[in-house]
């Protein structure tokens, strides 16, 4: 099927990672719906798209909400009648605290948002890509670096995207049978919002503060497309796209 005819939903779309993925395949032709909790932000990225906002819906929704969910897929659905791609990237981190600092709704916010909000949206691409003709389809999961080690004081986000992990390898190993492909992407120090901070130093596990490298986020959604557009007979299954220089692989 040409990228011309094919779906696709990004979730956290409105800004970074989320927002790259979704104009690169935009611009290679699909039709994307564009999921956030924040309708102005997704509004940008459609505008931003140029002529292929036309190829846009926009989702306002919470991911960590079933019933919202389970809206905007239907939406989707009635809309575009199918669903090939799902890039579950939506995601969110707590304050850098000690844990034993950390209260219950800051973890639960994390949760809700990283691990629940990714299971409620394959559950419901699954139900799509499963029944549709041609059958099948691709769900591409943003883990992290953090999916391999932590930084300090990140227990909620490093513990969901460590979860992210066994999701994937469930979502792979239980949709074969119905022509579903689903892999993982781990990103390290993509230039966004998010990693803003770390121009200015970031706390290192050996107690130091430095200042780390970052990557044009635009690199990512080139991965992500790249992903997207192989054959249901092909998978990425984890893929790992850094900042060549961030302080990862090694000591210190």
């Amino acid at each position: 099927m040409s990228s011309r005819n094919k779906v696709a939903i990004v979730t956290g779309a409105g800004t970074g990672i989320g927002k790259s993925a979704a104009l690169a395949l935009l611009n290679d032709g699909y039709r994307v719906g564009l999921v956030g909790r924040r309708r102005e932000l997704l509004d940008k990225t459609a505008a931003d798209a140029g002529p292929a906002a036309a190829n846009t819906l926009v989702l306002p929704a919470d991911v960590g909400n079933p019933e919202s969910v389970k809206a905007l897929f239907a939406k989707l659905k009635q809309a575009w009648g199918r669903l090939d791609v799902l890039f579950n990237n939506a995601g969110m981190g707590a304050p850098a605290i000690p844990m034993e600092d950390l209260g219950f709704e800051q973890w639960k916010a994390v949760v809700d948002v990283n691990l629940t909000g990714m299971f409620l949206c394959s559950q419901e691409a699954i139900k799509i890509m499963k029944s549709q003709e041609p059958r099948g389809g691709r769900i591409i999961n943003n883990g992290s670096i953090s999916a391999h080690a932590p930084r300090p004081n990140s227990a909620p986000y490093t513990a969901t995207k460590h979860a992210v992990t066994g999701l994937t390898k469930c979502i792979s190993l239980d949709c074969r049978k119905y022509d579903i492909a689903c892999g993982q992407i781990d990103i390290g120090n993509a230039a966004t919002e998010m990693t803003e901070r770390m121009k200015n130093g970031v706390a290192q596990a050996n107690g130091s503060i430095a200042i780390e490298p970052r990557m044009d986020v635009i690199h990512v959604g080139s991965a992500v497309l790249y992903m997207a557009n192989l054959p249901l007979d092909a998978n990425v299954q984890f893929m790992t796209i850094m900042a060549t220089k961030m302080p990862f692989v090694g000591r210190g």
